[in-house]
């Protein structure tokens, strides 16, 4: 509904915008129904009580001819309201304490040397283990041992490109031993860390371009998956865009086989809420896996603001980070990045072109 980026006075105007911009129908039918998803993005005010109320407040309703609607704590406020003692709409909300709980226990995964133990981390959180975990999942989309191997992989690709070698890179990503990661080393990287630190020298990744009604599509893939699926009108630039990527790797025109491939992807295209039943080599860091599953679970045919993509993360003040992280998208149609929109309904910012997002959405049974 709203978006907004993560500065602080960006992000309330973005807020006052789109609590504007929402009906006062469906703001009271979210207050009827205690929706905790409207919380954050607009306010009430009951001027009987002179208390002002998140939409999920489980108080009694208020009469409608008593209540007035505010887009933030502060305009609520100077019409003299005062904040409800049992939602606190001045506060954080639940689902806000809860993400700031698991950003904490993310940082204490991220600056421990080894991986602390799930007890240790369910006692930072002052949860059982269970309920800890649960909720990591839910605010994360990983596990907390998934998480810490995403964000170990994160720092050895940094530190592959500049440490002085191979092995101090290893270690310094937080790595116990050599044995250890390169055990896991295709999962990481997706070859060998001397072949990424050489910009991808010696690694193998077929591709293939092909014709489709959007234009041109060229489709990669390593051993693990297909790397990219890259849309636009020259076939050359395409290419060069691959290269870019991996300018060391060794590319491998398309064999028969391969060239089905590009017919799958093409039927995608055509049919894009099918979706793609193939594996995927997906490279990026861990806040960026979570956006990507977030944007698998929308579903074909509908589509959702930034700001509410980042509130199913559980990062509601994030919407900045999220829309740079479904930018950073390079699996078109199978991360189905077209269907994330401006709270105002607008297509925008897609990197394959608008013309291209407004057909896919069109092809889903969402006329644009």
């Amino acid at each position: 509904m709203n978006c907004g980026p993560t500065s602080a006075a960006v992000n309330a105007t973005a807020t006052d915008a789109a609590a504007l911009s929402a009906t006062d129908a469906q703001r009271w039918a979210a207050v009827l129904e205690r929706d905790a998803s409207a919380d954050g993005i607009f306010y009430y005010g009951v001027l009987s009580t002179g208390i002002y109320c998140r939409p999920s407040c489980a108080a009694r309703r208020p009469r409608r001819e008593n209540v007035r609607f505010y887009a933030t704590p502060a305009a609520a406020e100077r019409d003299g309201l005062r904040p409800c003692k049992r939602c606190r709409p001045d506060g954080l909300g639940p689902s806000q304490q809860q993400a700031a709980i698991i950003a904490r226990c993310c940082r204490l995964i991220d600056q421990a040397e080894t991986m602390p133990t799930l007890a240790a981390l369910a006692g930072a959180a002052r949860l059982s283990r269970f309920h800890f975990h649960r909720l990591f999942v839910r605010v994360t989309g990983l596990t907390p041992k998934a998480y810490a191997a995403a964000q170990r992989a994160r720092r050895l690709r940094e530190r592959l490109l500049h440490a002085p070698s191979v092995t101090g890179a290893i270690y310094d990503a937080g790595f116990n031993s050599n044995s250890r990661f390169y055990e896991g080393s295709g999962a990481a990287l997706g070859m060998t860390p001397g072949a990424y630190r050489r910009g991808g020298e010696g690694a193998r990744i077929r591709f293939a371009v092909g014709d489709c009604s959007l234009g041109a599509v060229l489709v990669a893939a390593t051993e693990r998956g297909v790397c990219a699926i890259l849309l636009g009108d020259d076939p050359d630039r395409l290419l060069r865009q691959l290269q870019d990527r991996f300018p060391k790797a060794q590319l491998i025109g398309a064999d028969r086989g391969f060239k089905r491939l590009i017919a799958a992807v093409a039927g995608l295209v055509e049919h894009p809420a099918r979706g793609l039943d193939l594996p995927l080599d997906l490279r990026g860091t861990a806040f960026q896996y979570r956006v990507w599953q977030a944007l698998r679970r929308i579903a074909p045919g509908t589509t959702v603001s930034y700001a509410e993509l980042a509130r199913r993360l559980g990062a509601p003040r994030a919407a900045r980070a999220v829309g740079a992280a479904v930018a950073a998208n390079v699996l078109a149609v199978a991360i189905p990045c077209h269907r994330v929109i401006r709270s105002d309904g607008s297509l925008c910012g897609y990197r394959w072109g608008v013309a291209r997002k407004r057909a896919l959405l069109e092809r889903e049974g969402r006329p644009r």
